[in-house]
């Protein structure tokens, strides 16, 4: 996988704060030009830090689009825009390393193309180069105490899924 800065994509940066003054982080942002109009499509989660641990629901979704709704008019400057605002879901493909960093404390899988094989574990921290993962056995995926801690860089992950794990 390939690091890239989500202060780096097209629109994240002018979005991101009007996000996270709402209590949310912004995951990803799409804006795609669709026969005359503009598609977006915006994926929203809550902090890493949350304490209400909620799943993000249909108010949660609303409250971002009549924010960034807008806000997107004025950056684009037309009226013409279809916007959709989701949550990342249960079962996330993790597209972007840089996401590892929003789901801290979160249940994530990622193909290890060394040992050619799954690791599932809990993310402790990321960086540009890796993600470090507290690694649980799916037969008891809570049990993440004196549980081996591993570094994995992005180059050894061909893929990655968030994974809904206990509470």
């Amino acid at each position: 996988m390939e690091y890239t800065s989500l202060n780096s994509l097209p629109y994240y940066s002018d979005c991101n704060p009007l996000v996270v003054g709402l209590g949310y982080v912004l995951v990803d942002i799409r804006v795609i030009p669709q026969h005359g109009s503009i598609r977006v499509t915006a994926v929203i989660a809550k902090p890493a830090d949350a304490s209400d641990t909620a799943a993000i629901g249909v108010n949660d979704c609303a409250r971002v689009h009549r924010v960034l709704l807008p806000r997107l008019e004025a950056i684009l400057n037309t009226q013409d825009i279809y916007m959709e605002v989701t949550s990342p879901g249960m079962e996330r493909l993790v597209k972007n390393p840089a996401e590892f960093a929003l789901f801290t404390g979160r249940y994530v899988r990622v193909w290890d193309s060394e040992i050619t094989d799954w690791v599932a574990g809990k993310i402790v921290s990321s960086d540009t180069e890796s993600v470090t993962l507290d690694i649980v056995h799916m037969d008891k995926p809570e049990q993440t105490e004196g549980a081996e801690q591993r570094r994995i860089p992005y180059a050894r992950i061909s893929k990655a899924k968030l994974l809904q794990i206990g509470g």
